[in-house]
């Protein structure tokens, strides 16, 4: 058996006992194991997808978490920078979960925001898909996780811009080597960016004066 038919064989166990654990959920649910048998399934599913060269996503360490509800991510670039801004997650301890707290990009209260500066970039796109479709998506079943910052190893869009500039005369490909394909699922859009690194910077500011700042920058 090849090294690929032998993780496809465990990736399909590993599948199994995860549904598994999900039919105990009214019976006695563990979350502990639970995390951990989906944790079991990304990482064979990026193993697999490694052996066969396709590409899949694995963990950014983003260092800070983003509204799962409504984030309203926007996107501020021109052909040499990029700044993305959204809603953090905040814990609100009088929250009784009977009522739903709908933000506005234009609200004048002072909110937990983050503003990320993306280096050396070379693209940066926000739109579809959305949450709700993200099966269709190329990395879904490649170590895919909603709500969380990845990047994409084997990135089709790095490869993509490679061959395109491969035409210049003073084209090498060791200039290639460092760039990251980064993509932000969001609940409404996904954000995608090829880049050097990231800047992370958290304020605590009103969506349009962050937004002010971001275009600030852009132009300066």
């Amino acid at each position: 058996m090849s090294s690929i038919e032998t993780l496809q064989r465990e990736l399909e166990l590993a599948k199994r006992h995860e549904l598994e654990l999900c039919h105990r959920f009214s019976t006695g649910f563990d979350h502990d194991e639970y995390r951990a048998a989906v944790a079991a399934v990304l990482e064979l599913e990026r193993q697999l997808a490694a052996a066969q060269e396709l590409p899949y996503a694995v963990p950014l360490g983003f260092p800070a978490r983003w509204d799962t509800g409504a984030p309203l991510p926007h996107l501020f670039r021109n052909d040499y920078k990029a700044y993305l801004i959204f809603y953090l997650a905040t814990y609100d301890p009088n929250w009784d979960g009977s009522y739903i707290k709908v933000k506005h990009p234009g609200d004048t209260n002072a909110e937990s925001l983050a503003l990320v500066e993306f280096v050396g970039c070379l693209g940066a796109r926000l739109g579809a898909p959305n949450e709700e479709v993200l099966r269709g998506h190329y990395l879904h079943g490649r170590g895919q996780e909603s709500f969380t910052a990845q990047l994409v190893r084997n990135s089709p869009w790095i490869a993509e811009l490679r061959s395109i500039n491969s035409v210049h005369e003073r084209f090498r490909a060791s200039d290639w080597d460092d760039l990251k394909h980064y993509v932000f699922w969001f609940h409404d859009s996904t954000f995608e960016s090829v880049a050097r690194d990231y800047r992370l910077e958290l304020h605590t500011m009103t969506m349009p004066d962050l937004a002010q700042e971001a275009l600030r920058r852009l132009l300066g």
